[in-house]
């Protein structure tokens, strides 16, 4: 059995290396971008659980951004103000919309802007 030496098989260092790399960078995305998508998660949440709210049809404007406001301030929620807040009422039903846009830097000015829209529907039973 003599003749040809068998190539080794495996990554080599560049390889490895580049692959590192990629690597590092979603990793680095994860850790700037997922604290923006769990805040997003509590605005969310917090929009939802209007519905639960047996007197939201009642409430005023005023009402209704105070207990967003107040559920963002016990969760931390940082990116949301209720300048985002767009309340539309029409033929009995309640439209509570908050849309906004965060801003995050990636490495360098390279930076991420990730655009939230989200709206929930109430209507009298």
């Amino acid at each position: 059995m003599g003749g040809m030496p068998r190539h080794q098989r495996g990554l080599t260092f560049l390889s490895f290396a580049l692959l590192m790399a990629v690597a590092g960078f979603f990793l680095l995305l994860l850790f700037r971008i997922g604290p923006v998508y769990l805040n997003h998660y509590k605005v969310r949440s917090s929009l939802e659980s209007l519905k639960s709210d047996r007197e939201i049809l009642e409430k005023s404007r005023e009402d209704i951004l105070k207990t967003l406001e107040k559920r963002w301030d016990i969760n931390m929620v940082d990116t949301v103000t209720t300048k985002d807040v767009r309340i539309t009422r029409s033929d009995g039903i309640l439209r509570v919309q908050v849309a906004y846009e965060v801003v995050r830097p990636i490495m360098g000015n390279v930076e991420a802007l990730i655009h939230f829209d989200d709206q929930i529907e109430v209507e009298r039973r």
